[in-house]
């Protein structure tokens, strides 16, 4: 791994998700799979959106997805998120993704940016409105 994208911190806010990436979740050569990182953001950037719903969500876009670098085995997978805007019916969240590695010598790295939209659904799984905020 370079050095690009690295620093021994985490953003100074609560992660929404933190994960350990497992052997399960590799590829041959011992790096995980993007799939397995995309499911990860997935499930982190529809926490805040499901809350500011107050109800179920359905993601329907991936509008960015950028891997700065790989993820590897064993690595403290942290996904932070914040609601960058909210429509009618949509509310759209970027996600970053931090990776900690090598207690021995700590190496804290960004790896991934994305940003999703979701929409807010009812019971019917049709459209509905996203309530006001308080």
């Amino acid at each position: 791994m370079n050095n690009q994208g690295t620093s021994n911190t985490l953003p100074q806010r609560e992660p929404t998700l933190r994960v350990v990436a497992m052997p399960s979740d590799a590829n041959y050569a011992g790096d995980i799979f993007g799939g397995w990182l995309m499911g990860q953001v997935d499930i982190a950037g529809s926490i805040p959106a499901l809350h500011r719903a107050r109800g179920r969500v359905a993601t329907v876009a991936v509008n960015s997805f950028v891997f700065k670098q790989p993820v590897l085995v064993g690595d403290l997978v942290s996904l932070y998120t914040h609601i960058v805007k909210v429509g009618n019916t949509s509310i759209t969240v970027e996600v970053e993704v931090y990776v900690q590695r090598d207690p021995a010598k700590p190496i804290c790295a960004k790896v991934t940016e994305a940003t999703l939209t979701y929409v807010a659904v009812g019971d019917d799984r049709k459209p509905r409105l996203v309530p006001p905020d308080d």
